[in-house]
């Protein structure tokens, strides 16, 4: 039989979600430093300060302020802030901005279910990253040096949460960073091959849809007494003193 003088061409079809893949060089190390980034340190980082601290924050201004004085007191503060905190953050946010860039999603052409979370995971992830720079700036570098007078630390978010469009901010970027880092553990752990197998991938993402309601159940209540449970606390450093010990609440 003669051979096709018109050989077939092939189809050419609009892309999904781009599947992993493994031995990329050095973009293959950049993505894994990503990932790994985006547990250790900056996930432990989301899960003190949303599980931890927050909910030390449910027991009232001493309690926070006790919270708050334990992190300032840990050593070497400065360089744990900027090498276990700032950079990894900063690396973990630019280089996802670029991974969505050339992301190729597209959840109207595409609807699948695990196009959707890729989607609202790099989503996300962008509002986390303003919510993280707006609230490291305003409490940590404007106002009163929590550092130095960690009983002012409840009644200066206290103050922001009192703005209606603030707190839905702050609620919005609470719920953004506990659903980026829930999934992303589910991510990461499919990603290294941690959980492997279908059936256990659907079994430790139902694992991590309950630790997203866990972390951000703690965080809504904390927004609640922050802005609802108590008077307007001190903000200055002679009030600062007084809530330390106890006197304010």
């Amino acid at each position: 039989m003669a051979a096709s003088a018109n050989p077939a061409v092939p189809v050419s079809m609009k892309g999904g979600v781009a599947p992993l893949r493994a031995g990329q060089g050095s973009w293959f190390l950049l993505r894994r430093l990503h990932s790994l980034l985006g547990i250790v340190p900056v996930g432990v980082f989301l899960f003190e300060h949303i599980l931890i601290s927050n909910s030390a924050a449910i027991g009232g201004p001493a309690a926070y302020a006790r919270q708050v004085r334990f992190l300032a007191s840990l050593p070497l503060v400065p360089l744990l802030e900027l090498f276990g905190v700032w950079l990894p953050i900063l690396f973990h946010a630019l280089l996802g901005l670029y991974i969505w860039y050339r992301g190729e999603g597209n959840v109207i052409s595409y609807p699948w279910i695990g196009n959707w979370m890729y989607t609202l995971q790099r989503w996300t992830g962008g509002i986390a990253f303003i919510y993280i720079l707006w609230h490291t700036w305003t409490m940590r570098f404007t106002g009163v040096d929590l550092h130095e007078y960690a009983g002012a630390s409840f009644g200066k978010v206290q103050a922001e949460l009192m703005s209606p469009w603030l707190m839905a901010f702050y609620a919005v970027g609470l719920l953004c960073a506990s659903w980026h880092f829930a999934y992303g553990i589910w991510l990461f752990a499919a990603k290294w091959g941690i959980v492997t197998g279908e059936k256990a991938r659907q079994r430790f993402l139902a694992v991590c849809l309950v630790f997203f309601f866990v972390m951000s159940g703690v965080g809504v209540v904390s927004l609640y007494t922050f802005r609802a449970r108590f008077p307007q606390q001190p903000t200055d450093p002679a009030g600062a003193s007084i809530v330390e010990r106890g006197v304010a609440e």
